[in-house]
């Protein structure tokens, strides 16, 4: 496995901050975590305003100057939000235009007619890895959980068999996949190809999704077996549309960003010549900015227009899909305050310093401290941003492609085992009208299965490229 020379890296590396040793950093960071999981925990306090406490106790813990910490938090805020802010709205936007459009309601719509009734579980599967490209978790759950209530009721299925693969679909696209925050924060942090971890994170989804989706599903509907929930289910958006965009269009628009990365980092394989055209116009359009960019663009016409939206309806729906991002916004940029003052105060040397002698591979070192802070926030969000600036560093010497392990690594581990410090946890109890009980033998269990199976997978990835 791939190991950090420390003298590289001191060649290069700002002075720290703060002259504490190592015993003093480690103390700062354990307080610093610890104050961050206090507020969210116990104190209910919005997971922005924990980081921005815990950033500064973590300064003062470590004997950093107040003024100097607080230099670190805004620049790390500040160069966060400037590096995925964008993105992050472009994604609400899409995510927007595919649900109000009912572009979702037809991709639903069309799987689920050509699915038998052994094949419904792997059809969920296909919609909510789909679905889930653009949308954030939260967002995705409330859209499928009606299509998930009408399959298992209407078709008789037990809610778990169909449930279970829908949220794994979804939950593995959050952790692993970009253009989501998650993803692309750890990328920004340990300077990823963005390309690399979208085709390696595909290749890790697939098989994880198939263990945690339907397999477990088969093991969760014995476990727990609940009927469907009689209750209000929110409706469709597309019962109130006269015609909404087609099949082609929808699926089209909604992977055109992912293809524009990929192409990218196909082209960026086969021609390695920064002064050639073809691949300057292919780094263009294969940004993450560029191509979901594009992506909105296209969607306006191709989901919008065949919805009969106005010109005012797009205005509308694009303004509507911005206001409830203020909060994930500030969530992630507050995680690249803290980890940027986790760099600032010399932590990330630290790590580097201890781990030279440690036999723990780096990849397995960053899925197990991404597992720690998801266990003690509940955040997955959270573990990936924190995670990726104490690892960091560790990311120096790597290849490309390992580099980008490292990302996913980081990602799988903040999926382990949601509870009850995880709003996805509640979503789910409520939604499917399970106990607590039952929500940790089926919810809580699929998150560990994704969690575990991607990080196995990365490791042997690891070994062979």
């Amino acid at each position: 496995m791939t190991r950090l020379s420390v003298e590289m890296l001191a060649a290069d590396a700002p002075a720290p901050i703060t002259s504490a040793g190592h015993a003093q950093l480690g103390i700062a960071v354990l307080v610093g975590i610890a104050v961050i999981v206090l507020l969210i925990t116990q104190f209910k306090l919005h997971a922005f305003l924990a980081l921005t406490i815990g950033s500064l106790a973590l300064g003062a813990v470590a004997g950093a100057p107040l003024d100097k910490a607080i230099t670190s938090f805004t620049t790390g805020l500040g160069t966060t939000v400037a590096g995925v802010g964008v993105l992050i709205a472009l994604g609400a936007i899409l995510g927007k235009l595919l649900a109000d459009s009912g572009g979702a309601d037809q991709v639903v719509d069309t799987i689920l007619a050509r699915a038998g009734g052994r094949a419904m579980p792997w059809a969920m599967v296909l919609i909510a890895s789909v679905i889930g490209l653009p949308l954030f978790f939260e967002v995705g759950i409330v859209l499928l959980i009606p299509v998930v209530l009408m399959v298992a009721k209407r078709g008789n299925h037990s809610l778990m068999r169909i449930g279970i693969p829908a949220l794994a679909g979804l939950s593995v696209m959050h952790g692993l996949v970009p253009p989501h925050p998650g993803p692309l924060v750890a990328i920004e942090a340990v300077k990823a190809n963005l390309g690399v971890t979208l085709a390696l994170g595909i290749l890790v989804a697939v098989p994880t999704v198939i263990i945690a989706g339907p397999v477990f599903s088969r093991v969760a509907a014995r476990w727990v077996d609940v009927p469907v929930p009689d209750r209000m289910v929110p409706p469709r958006a597309s019962e109130e549309l006269e015609r909404r965009p087609g099949f082609g269009p929808t699926l089209a628009t909604v992977l055109l960003p992912v293809v524009l990365m990929l192409l990218k980092a196909l082209v960026d394989l086969v021609v390695d010549d920064p002064a050639n055209t073809t691949q300057r116009v292919f780094d263009v359009v294969g940004s993450p900015l560029i191509a979901l960019l594009a992506a909105v663009v296209v969607g306006m016409f191709t989901l919008g227009r065949p919805a009969g939206f106005t010109k005012e309806r797009i205005s509308q729906t694009v303004d509507k899909s911005l206001m409830p991002i203020a909060g994930i916004l500030l969530i992630v940029g507050a995680g690249g305050g803290f980890k940027q003052t986790l760099i600032d105060c010399g932590v990330g040397q630290m790590i580097l310093d201890m781990s030279k002698d440690w036999s723990v591979p780096a990849l397995l070192l960053a899925w197990l401290i991404a597992v720690a802070i998801r266990l003690a926030t509940g955040s997955a969000t959270v573990a990936t941003v924190s995670a990726a600036g104490l690892v960091a560093p560790l990311a120096a010497d790597m290849s490309t492609t390992h580099t980008a392990l490292l990302v996913l690594a980081i990602g799988a581990g903040s999926l382990f085992f949601s509870h009850v410090n995880d709003a996805g946890f509640w979503l789910v109890k409520e939604y499917f009208g399970l106990g607590v009980g039952q929500t940790v033998k089926t919810w809580s269990v699929m998150e560990t299965i994704i969690s575990v199976v991607a990080g196995g997978l990365i490791l042997l990835l690891s070994l062979v490229i």
